[in-house]
């Protein structure tokens, strides 16, 4: 089997993960801030290590401002319903996941204003019209760093410069990029950024999170409220970072296999990953363009893009030739709409959607070729 859907999930995962998962439900899952022995303190010690992780891989200000959840779609959910109120007005884009559209739809039935920028027939941002809809009056623009359907980076430094310009702050979901491509929190002109840990970061499912200053978080109304562990006397939830945001058991396996594979990315350096991924993507790249049948959705230059090849075919459905990719030849990718159909119809493919398949850089270029001869077959016939 040949997997091409590291879009989806990254595999395989990092070195050790599953044995960190392993090793903290055989040796003691004790809950941190809720015991007052040994084993409690070594969780305490290992997710504080995690934190300050995170916060030197994103340049956050410490790890006290790194807050874990259940996943990315759980850490944009608590960003956009914890900031915005009826009246106020948020801008987005196209392109955008509906970990995005459908919170701010739901948004929408309270009397959020919500605007979309518009984007280009191959997915880039088209920043003056950002820049028309970000007024005095924005409170928020929440946009995805690279699209999950044909892998378009967008400038998020830029929008991020046009925010402070107008006092709005930027949201960025990171789901594309965190451990592939360099993140800086203040370079890049982000207020909050939301990461998950099962694709880039290649650890394991059910744990994303938020990194933001104290100052926002104080404007936010909790999503969730319950135990922290911390501050047990009061009746509201904690105006400290992370307990803020932090109500319930926390994901502690999640989190140990996570500090593993964050030690494994350091070692290899998140520019060598995503060198190796784009390297896959050039080599895919030129030789499909001689292809007939089937075209590339997306930026063509492979620099405006992270490692995702948007393929269209021209003569068979796309659906059909996904499943004989998997049942002929055993390559596993993505058909159909990627939980993003705005997007496909900025891309012009709604509603038929797109075989995305999505390089890491454990794949190799054998495993391309595999792809390749399998495409040619496919279209040919």
């Amino acid at each position: 089997m040949i997997y091409f859907d590291n879009c989806s999930t990254s595999f395989p995962k990092a070195p050790g993960v599953p044995e960190a998962v392993a090793e903290i439900l055989e040796c003691g899952c004790f809950n941190i801030n809720r015991g007052g022995y040994e084993g409690a303190y070594e969780m305490s010690s290992l997710v504080f290590d995690t934190r300050e992780k995170i916060a030197t891989v994103f340049g956050a200000k410490s790890g006290k401002e790194v807050v874990f959840t259940g996943g990315i779609t759980h850490s944009i959910n608590i960003a956009l319903k914890g900031l915005l109120r009826a009246g106020d007005h948020v801008v987005t884009t196209q392109m955008e996941h509906n970990s995005v559209i459908r919170p701010l739809a739901q948004l929408k039935e309270i009397g959020v204003n919500v605007e979309f920028a518009s984007c280009e027939k191959d997915g880039k941002l088209d920043l003056s019209d950002m820049e028309s809809k970000i007024t005095d009056n924005t409170k928020l623009v929440v946009m995805t760093h690279a699209s999950n359907v044909c892998g378009v980076i967008q400038p998020i430094r830029e929008v991020g410069a046009m925010c402070k310009k107008r006092g709005a702050l930027l949201l960025v979901d990171s789901a594309q990029t965190a451990g592939t491509l360099p993140i800086s929190m203040k370079n890049d002109n982000i207020d909050i950024l939301a990461f998950t840990a099962h694709k880039g970061l290649l650890s394991a499912q059910g744990l994303g999170g938020l990194i933001l200053s104290e100052e926002i978080a104080a404007k936010m109304t909790p999503l969730i409220a319950g135990g922290t562990g911390s501050f047990s006397h009061i009746e509201d939830m904690p105006t400290e970072l992370p307990d803020r945001l932090e109500a319930g058991t926390m994901n502690l396996p999640g989190i140990a296999a996570l500090s593993v594979s964050l030690e494994h990315i350091k070692e290899i350096g998140i520019e060598t990953i995503y060198s190796r991924e784009k390297h896959l993507l050039a080599y895919f790249t030129e030789a499909i363009s001689s292809f007939a049948g089937v075209r590339i959705v997306g930026p063509r230059n492979i620099n405006d893009k992270c490692a995702i090849a948007a393929l269209d075919f021209q003569s068979i459905d796309n659906a059909d030739g996904a499943a004989r990719l998997d049942e002929e030849y055993g390559i596993m990718t993505r058909c159909g709409l990627h939980c993003a159909p705005m997007a496909h119809k900025a891309l012009g493919t709604f509603p038929h959607g797109l075989i995305r398949c999505s390089f890491g850089h454990k794949n190799t270029e054998a495993e391309v070729n595999k792809l390749l001869d399998a495409l040619r077959n496919i279209t040919s016939k």
